[in-house]
Parts: C-alpha cells; structure tokens; sequence
C-alpha cells in the first residue's frame, strides 16, 4: 500500500547555500521538483539590464520580505483571535506531520529488512549461485501466465527447433548482463549509458540500497572483476537536513565515491590530440589534453555547492540546479523503483505501469512540430536564398530538445 505524503508543496527561501529546500520525503511516492535558483534572478534582470536599476530592485524586494500587507492588523480584534487558535490547529497539525514521517521511515526500514533476503537470492540468480526450484518457477510462471502464454507461443512459431535446442544446451551461468538491460530500460538512465559504458556495466552484479543512522540512503554498485577499475563496490550516499521541515525530509547534499581506473580506462574522461606547428621551424608536435566524457559514471561525482565566498552567475546557477534536480532523481529512480523492481526494468514490463511524464505529450507535439516544419519548407521551396527562413527554422529546432 502506498503511502502518500499529502502535505501540499511550500514555497520557500533558498537557504544561504543556495540548496534546493523543497520538500524530499523518504516515500517512495515523492518525485522531487527542485525550485530553480534562476527563477528569481530572471525577475530581478529583466529590465534593460541595468546594473544601477537592478540594484535598486533588489534592494526594495529584499525590504519588502517578512512585511505585512495591512490585511490581517486591519480586522476585527475577535476574527484576529480565531486566526491565532487556527495557528495553534495548524502547530498541532505539523507536530503530527512529523511524527507520521518518522513512522514512515521506520516502516520503510522495517520491510527494507524484510526485502533483503529476497534481494540477495536474486543476486545468486542473476550470478549463478542459486537455481531456482520447480514451485519457484511455475509459481513465477502464473505471475503473468495469460501473457506468458502468447509470447512463448508465438516465440515457438519463430524459433527453429534446431535454434531452439542448441539454446538449451548452450553453458549460460546465471543471467548475463541482467543489470545493464534493466539499466537500458529505464527511459532517463538508459539515456546516460554510452556505449563505452556498456562493456563496463556489464560486470555490474548486484545494486543494493541501505539506510543511515542520519537521515538519508546509500547506494552499493557491486561488480565482478573488469578491465576498467579495481574497486568490487562503488558506492553513493544522499544526506538529507538532520531536522525534517513541517514533517519533511529535505535533501541536504550527496557524496560520491572515487573510482580507483585502470591506466588509460578513465571513462570520464576523453584524450584529445591536437597537432601544432611552430612558425619559425615549421616543425609540428602532438599535444594531447583530456577533457570531461558524457558517461554513466558520473552519477558517482555529484554535483557540488558552491562555497560561502563563491558566487554564480544566472547562467550558472540555473545550470547547477538542474544537475542538483537530475542526480537527486536518478538517486530516487534507483530506490523506489529499479532495485525493488529490476527483473521488471530487464524484461520491460515496467515500462507499462510507470507514468514517464511528457513522452506522449512529447511525441505528439515533436510531430506536429515537424509537419508544421514540412509545410513551410514546402511553401518556401521555391526561395531558397530567402535569409529569415534558416534563422526561424534555427531557432525553434531547440525546442524538440526536450527530454
């Protein structure tokens, strides 16, 4: 039974480290949505740009914070003593609010012990350690046996019976490359795992979570022996605030762990070479420089906050809060979702219950978009030299970026 937190999204200050103060409940229903550090600057920047103008603004908002309107002195001295009862209600209400967030944890602690078990035989499988008994797999069969049953028998009617047999004899240990399939098959991880992260994942065996003593959660990525590091466990931490607000957990900070590589398999990074030649001898040389790699294994170097005496333009605080929302949310998807739900990710049967936002929105307006797209170039065929038609196209192909 889900447990729902129905406590209503608050809006409120960024704290002094500019740290995403939303609301981070430990239920497995909760999907955060970070406020954008950017979002109040963009208000406050607007106008021409003015540095004196926007000084001025920001001093006059800042004062304005905290002030009343006037409404609530302006009533009636028994309608203002029946507002502050409410408050009492609404300082009861929170006190109850907390007490039912730390029931909620201890009862996701509780079955998280009662998981555990079942989580480390379905580690012996997909390894080849344990083999599954008869009642094991005919009762896994009924799970879905209507469903079952139509793709075993249309897969009969494609597969040869010679193919069929050397299938049964062939020494397959365990369920190869099980986790990089389930990992492939959820929508947003599957789109950070690049080819070259492939041959790595595939000696990831086993992904487990635990609780801390402080509120928050870890994750453990255990993999077999590789060409890539040496680590057996890489490891990711996300720490919430030691006090809940208004019953709430709220996310604090991740860690990561520091992948010892093997020389010249560092997948974060990438060598480029570059050639130079110098003017006066004409003779050139090789310079080679690494610079950062789009890879999975980045999610193990969370991004950071900046320090008391660091500060960030607009543009780089809205980037560094949108990496702080991606990396708090792949850590949720690996919790609530893909390490109680793998064998489901690995055959694809969680694409039917999950609700991805925006894909089907998405698809239908990347669609019309590009009929519209077609349409012009159609009209417009006959003046190809016409120099506002690529500005335009150029500027709404962004738009289909979404993701």
């Amino acid at each position: 039974v889900d447990i729902k937190n129905s406590k209503s999204e608050q809006s409120t200050a960024p704290t002094p480290q500019n740290t995403p103060i939303n609301p981070a409940p430990i239920t497995s229903t909760y999907r955060p949505n970070i406020s954008s550090i950017s979002e109040d600057m963009e208000t406050i920047t607007t106008p021409g740009n003015n540095p004196a103008l926007i000084s001025m603004l920001q001093g006059k908002l800042g004062s304005l914070v905290g002030q009343s309107s006037g409404y609530i002195e302006s009533l009636p001295e028994p309608v203002k003593r029946r507002i502050n009862g409410l408050k009492y209600l609404q300082s009861q209400h929170a006190e109850l609010e907390g007490k039912f967030q730390e029931e909620v944890l201890a009862l996701e602690k509780k079955y998280l012990e009662l998981y555990k078990p079942l989580y480390a035989k379905r580690a012996e499988v997909v390894s080849g350690k344990y083999e599954p008994t008869e009642a094991e797999v005919e009762a896994g069969k009924k799970v879905d046996e209507e469903e079952q049953a139509d793709e075993e028998q249309q897969a009969q009617q494609q597969q040869p019976a010679a193919a069929k047999e050397d299938d049964d004899e062939k020494d397959v240990t365990g369920i190869p490359e099980f986790w990089l399939t389930a990992l492939k098959n959820h929508p947003q991880i599957g789109e950070s795992i690049t080819d070259t992260d492939e041959d790595a994942l595939k000696h990831l065996v086993d992904v487990r979570m635990s609780y801390m003593e402080k509120p928050g959660f870890k994750l453990e990525f255990e993999f077999s022996e590789n060409e890539y590091f040496t680590d057996k466990t890489l490891t990711k931490t996300y720490y919430y605030q030691e006090h809940a607000q208004g019953g709430d957990f709220v996310y604090d900070h991740a860690e990561g762990a520091k992948i010892t590589w093997k020389e010249g398999k560092d997948l974060t990074v990438t060598v480029e070479t570059k050639k130079q030649r110098h003017k006066g001898t004409n003779k050139t040389r090789v310079v080679k420089r690494t610079v950062p790699a789009d890879t999975f294994f980045t999610f193990f170097s969370p991004p950071v906050f900046p320090g008391e005496n660091e500060e960030l333009d607009e543009e780089e605080a809205e980037g560094l809060d949108a990496k702080l929302e991606a990396d708090y949310e792949m850590g949720e998807e690996f919790k609530d979702k893909i390490i109680p739900h793998a064998v489901d990710y690995f055959t694809g049967k969680a694409l039917e219950y999950e609700d991805f936002e925006g894909d089907d929105d998405f698809e239908d307006d990347f669609y019309d978009e590009e009929d519209s797209e077609e349409d012009d170039d159609d009209e417009d065929e006959s003046d190809d030299d016409d120099d506002t038609a690529p500005a335009a196209k150029g500027e709404n192909a962004p738009e289909c970026k979404q993701s």
